[in-house]
């Protein structure tokens, strides 16, 4: 039997822990002060510290039994985060709809097969949750996630919504709803 001429990518997806907080929140305060500094310039300004407590809270006193947060690790590094929990919407079932609340990896893994095992996690992590449905909110003209979750099946369910994020109105941002059946 033959080995592989090169080495292999230590690469996963498992439930985050507590001792996640801060991997997580660097890669979310990244996130946000790159896709928000242009509608929230004080976006660009958040520090994971911001957010560490915030996640490590979530993490040990989850809000719900089926409020799942995952990470997509290289090696033993945390590389992106997904968040599952039942539905909200008013339109949705909370006991079928599961939603896809928060989704992201690092700008700097990307297109290296992370965001596939991480969303297909997701789904699976939905479907033990006895979820038949999923919904996802992204920014309307956010093309880069619209692409990549309707390459994965999802599609567009005509839901749209504006979101006020600094509550004086002047920050607006619209989103539209995606959904797909899991099975």
């Amino acid at each position: 039997m033959s080995s592989p001429s090169g080495p292999s990518a230590d690469v996963s997806v498992r439930v985050a822990w507590a001792d996640d907080a801060e991997a997580i929140a660097e890669i979310q305060a990244r996130a946000w002060a790159t896709s928000y500094a242009v509608l929230v310039p004080a976006a660009g300004d958040l520090r994971p510290a911001d957010f560490a407590q915030l996640w490590r809270d979530a993490l040990t006193r989850p809000a719900d039994a089926r409020h799942r947060a995952l990470v997509a690790l290289e090696r033993n590094r945390v590389v992106g985060f997904a968040i599952t929990t039942p539905a909200t919407d008013p339109d949705c079932d909370p006991v079928t709809d599961g939603e896809l609340m928060e989704f992201t990896v690092d700008e700097a893994e990307r297109g290296k097969g992370h965001g596939s095992r991480l969303l297909q996690a997701a789904v699976d992590t939905m479907l033990a949750d006895g979820f038949t449905r999923a919904v996802a909110w992204l920014v309307a003209d956010d093309d880069t996630y619209r692409t990549f979750l309707t390459s994965a099946g999802w599609a567009a369910d005509a839901a749209h919504r504006t979101l006020d994020l600094d509550g004086s109105g002047s920050s607006q941002v619209r989103q539209v709803r995606l959904h797909t059946r899991l099975s």
